[in-house]
């Protein structure tokens, strides 16, 4: 992005997305796309200023709770199933 030019809305948005989920360290990723590592630094902090208020924080806290619980019974539905598929595909083959 040194070549003058202003950067998108669009490329800033996937900047901050890629610097808050890609599991790669900051500087990493404005090497890769050719900016600062102070620039991708303040658009995330200019991000996470533009965010719902804190006080809807601990609504969000009880959805992750809610979430993580239904994610680990279906982890456990899904290998049951495994298992069961498992089983039968070894007693349909005597």
């Amino acid at each position: 992005m040194s070549n003058g030019k202003r950067p998108t809305p669009e490329f800033r948005r996937e900047a901050v997305r890629l610097a808050l989920t890609s599991g790669r360290t900051r500087g990493e990723i404005a090497d890769d796309l050719g900016i600062g590592l102070s620039t991708l630094t303040r658009w995330v902090r200019q991000d996470r200023d533009a965010e719902e208020p804190v006080e809807d924080q601990p609504d969000l806290r009880a959805e992750l709770k809610r979430l993580r619980r239904e994610n680990a019974v279906l982890k456990q539905e899904r290998d049951i199933f495994k298992k069961a598929a498992a089983f039968f595909a070894k007693d349909a083959s005597r």
